[in-house]
This record gives C-alpha cells, structure tokens and sequence, in this order.
C-alpha cells in the first residue's frame, strides 16, 4: 500500500514539474501547445501513444473551452487519475496566472491610463486578432455554407450588441450546422480507453448543467459582487468555442460595458497576455485582479477554467460515441464557423475604434501584422514591440 502511495506522489510530482516547465516556455497559441505537448509527452517520454493522443486532442477540439489546457488535464488524468489532471492543469497555468496578476497590480497602482506603450499594446490586439481570424477562418470557413454563417454571427453581433447575442448566435448556428452541415466518417473510428467511468462523466457534465442554470438564480437572489463575478467568467467559459481568442468578445461584452473596467485597461491587458507562455484563457487572472485585486484574480481563474474540466472529464467516457454522430459534428462545424463572425466583430469594436485613431496607428498595426504573419517572428516580441513603438511614436 505504501508502495503504492510512493508511486503515485512520484507521478503526481513528475506531472508537476514537467508541465509547469511547459508553462513557462510553451509560447505561440494552443497550436504551438499541442506541438509541445506532443513532442514531450509521446516522442520523448511515451506516455501515450499516438492515436490515444490524436483522439485526446480531437475531443478537446470538439468541447468549447481553452483546447490545450484540455489536453493536458487529460493527459494528467490518463497518467495519474483526476488528481493527475489538475496537476497538470496548475503546472501548466500558473506561470502565466501569476505574471498577469502581478502586471494587473503594478496597473492598479500606477496611473498608466493615457501612458503611449499602453496604446501600443492595444494596437498590438489588433494586429494578433487579425492574424488569428485570418489563420482560423482558412479552417473554419472554407465553403459557402460556412461563410454565410461566420457572416450572420458578424452582422447579429454589431447590429444586437446585448449580453445574449453571442450566445444566441452560437445556438443558431449550432442548429444550422446540425442541420445543414455534415462530417464525412472516414470509417476509422475505434474505441479509446480513457480511465474515467460513466458515472463520474454523467456527474461532470450534470454538474456543469447545473452551475451555467443555478449561478445566475444566485446572482441576482444574493446580490453578491462574487458571485457575479463567478458567473460571468463561468458563462464565458462555457461558451468558448474555436480558441482562445474567441474568449475576447465574451469578455468584453461582460465587463466593459457594465462599467467593471475600461477599454484601455482590457485591451492593455490582453496585448500583455501574447507576450506571456501558457493559455491564453489566464487573461481571466489579469482581468480579476483589475477588478478585486489578486484574490479576484484567482477566482476569475478557477471560474473560467471550471467548465473545461467538466467537459473534459464529462466527455471522455462518451466520445466514441459523439466523434461517430455526423449530426454532432456539423453542428460543431457550425458553431466554429460562427466563431468567426464573432471574432471579426470584435475586431472592429472595441479593438480596432479604440485603437486606431490615426493614419500612425493604422500604420503601427501594419508593421505588427507584418511581423507575425509574414516574419514569423515570436508573439513577444511582437507585443515588446508594440509597446515600445507605443512609448516612443504614440
């Protein structure tokens, strides 16, 4: 027994170290991640073969959330159980977590407000979001069934800028997708062995039902600050389909416009968030601590992530089944598609009427996209630039 103690304490701080040194050098977005991911956990240590690992990565596509986080609570969980999950999970996500509140509190306690890099790192937004669209939209929306879809979302969300229109939007598209859209089985289906059971998948996924139902009820019964905080960063991320990037509009739409934080200090904050390894979905830890200090960044961490452990480990019993249901898979298709619509919307406002004012700026933004798209030069060094042309021309 104590044999077996030992061993599982050595796992369980194998995960650690290991992921927590890919979170700090994992830089690039979750497709970079993956990479990482692959060439540490398969190629170098074994700990799963390919196809276990291709299957693992292809259920964290079809769940909303951060899909490289996904991934590596999953590969946690196959190594060392749940508890294996979350350490991989804190490894991989505090480096970046504990960055973003300390660039929070050094916001807080300085006025930076009207300072140039300020402005230089909201029009390095501009430029990184550019470049995602571009990226994504060559995968997500190569026909006409999905371009007009990724248009509709466009057009629904500048035209009905509510708190429900993106959620709205991710519906109908769903719908669509379940409809009209359809994934081609290429027959080589399977089955995979993932150690979580049925009855602890059907518990996470209850329970995640149940916390998107139950926290808004809460909310307004209590007229708790905390809770709402809670479940505004739970809502955005449960309804986070196609990346990181994606999360920017749900974001946005729950914390600006009710006055919690202003533009600048969002999108500062998210032009910080490229430079720094690891999720991007740990902007949540830069955004809670602007508004409740870095107790408020630790629960805006553990809110925004909640939902991606339930999914993850809700699904993993039942995806032999979801990955073989073409009607599933076109309406994933469809959502993704209307990821699209929704990241071109936030492209144009806040980013893009915030930040660029002027034929300087625009030229700016020019030279930052430049630099990742054509130069392929590192997310970092792109944001260090932004901030330093910011201070220097802006």
């Amino acid at each position: 027994m104590n044999s077996m103690k030992q061993n599982r304490i050595k796992s369980l701080l194998e995960i650690f170290f290991i992921s927590t040194r890919l979170g700090l050098t994992s830089f690039g977005g979750p497709t970079a991640h993956l990479g990482y991911f692959h060439e540490e956990y398969v190629r170098r240590r074994k700990w799963m073969d390919e196809k276990s690992y291709a299957d693992l990565v292809a259920l964290c596509q079809f769940l909303p959330g951060p899909s490289s986080s996904q991934v590596g609570i999953g590969i946690g969980i196959m190594r060392a159980g749940i508890l294996g999950g979350i350490t991989s999970f804190i490894g991989f996500t505090f480096p970046s977590v504990v960055a973003l509140i300390a660039f929070a509190l050094l916001m807080t306690g300085f006025d930076v407000g009207n300072a140039g890099w300020i402005h230089g790192l909201k029009i390095v937004a501009v430029a990184i979001v550019a470049h995602a669209i571009i990226g994504m939209a060559k995968s997500l929306t190569p026909d006409l069934k999905r371009k007009a879809i990724a248009i509709f979302a466009l057009l629904v969300t500048l035209l009905w800028q509510t708190a429900f229109s993106q959620v709205g939007v991710i519906i109908i598209a769903a719908c669509i997708g379940y409809l009209l859209l359809k994934q081609k089985n290429d027959g080589a289906g399977g089955h995979s062995l993932f150690p979580v059971s049925k009855r602890v998948g059907g518990f996470c996924l209850l329970l995640f039902v149940s916390l998107l139902v139950a926290l808004p009820l809460l909310k307004e019964a209590t007229g708790s600050y905390w809770l709402a905080m809670f479940d505004s960063f739970y809502r955005s991320g449960s309804f986070v389909f196609g990346g990181g990037h994606v999360v920017l509009p749900l974001l946005e739409k729950e914390f600006v416009p009710t006055g919690w934080m202003s533009e600048e200090a969002f999108l500062s904050g998210y032009g910080v968030t490229q430079a720094v390894p690891g999720p991007l979905f740990t902007f949540a830890a830069y955004l809670g601590t602007v508004m409740n200090g870095w107790q408020g960044g630790v629960v805006a961490t553990v809110a925004i992530f909640l939902p991606a452990f339930l999914l993850v480990i809700g699904a993993l019993p039942f995806w032999d089944q979801l990955r073989n249901h073409p009607k599933i898979t076109g309406a994933i298709m469809g959502v993704n598609a209307a990821v699209i619509g929704l990241l071109i919307a936030a492209l144009y406002t806040p980013i893009w009427t915030s930040s660029i004012l002027e034929a300087k700026d625009f030229g700016l933004a020019v030279v930052l996209f430049s630099m990742l798209a054509y130069w392929k030069l590192p997310p970092w060094i792109v944001v260090v630039t932004g901030a330093v042309a910011g201070l220097v021309f802006l």
